[in-house]
C-alpha cells in the first residue's frame, strides 16, 4: 500500500515506518534457551503468549527446540522474512549479529544485551561498531541495554518483564 499524506489519511490506513516495530509479522530471538530464570526463556515465553500474531523464531544453533518451538540456526535460516530481532547474546557478539541482521534485510534490532557505553571505553567502542554496521544497512536500533518493548494495541510483548500489570 502507498504511503499516503497523513493529512489526508483520516481512516489511518496508511502505513508508517515504524509498523513493522510495533506490529511485526515476524522476529527472531537470538538468545534463546531453556535456562529458566534467563532473560532469553522469559523474553521468548512473552512472545509466544502475546496475542500478537506474528511468527516467532527462536534462533539457537545449539538447540533443536526451545519451549517446545522449532529453532533455527541462524537469521538467515529462517523460513520468511525477519521484521525484528531481539538480540540477548553477550556485548562483544552484538556487532556481528548486527552484520547478519544487515545481509538479510532486517528492519529492526531490540538489543537487550548489555555491556555497552555503559562499562567504559571498550562498551563504547562497540556500540559505536554497532551503530556504524546499522546505519551502513538502515537497521533501526531500540537498545541496547533495555527492557525490550511492548505494544499493548497490537498485543506485541518482546520484554524479559516477568510478571505484567
Amino acid at each position: 500500500m502507498a504511503l499516503l499524506d497523513p493529512s489526508q489519511d483520516i481512516l489511518a490506513i496508511g502505513q508508517h515506518p515504524l509498523d513493522t516495530l510495533f506490529k511485526p509479522r515476524s522476529v527472531a530471538v537470538v538468545g534463546a534457551t531453556e535456562r529458566y530464570g534467563s532473560v532469553g526463556r522469559t523474553l521468548l515465553k512473552n512472545l509466544v503468549s502475546s496475542p500478537f500474531g506474528g511468527a516467532v523464531y527462536p534462533v539457537n544453533p545449539k538447540k533443536a527446540q526451545v519451549l517446545g518451538v522449532s529453532t533455527f540456526p541462524s537469521i538467515a535460516a529462517c523460513p520468511t522474512q525477519v521484521d525484528v530481532v531481539i538480540v540477548i547474546l553477550p556485548a562483544k557478539a552484538v556487532p556481528a549479529l548486527v552484520q547478519e541482521c544487515v545481509d538479510c534485510k532486517v528492519s529492526h534490532a531490540i538489543i537487550i544485551s548489555a555491556g555497552f557505553r555503559e562499562v567504559g571505553p571498550e562498551g563504547e567502542a562497540l556500540e559505536e561498531e554497532v551503530k556504524a554496521i546499522a546505519a551502513k544497512g538502515k537497521l533501526r536500533i531500540v537498545g541496547p541495554n533495555c527492557l525490550g518493548l511492548m505494544c499493548p494495541t497490537s498485543g506485541f510483548n518482546a520484554t524479559f518483564a516477568n510478571l505484567m500489570p
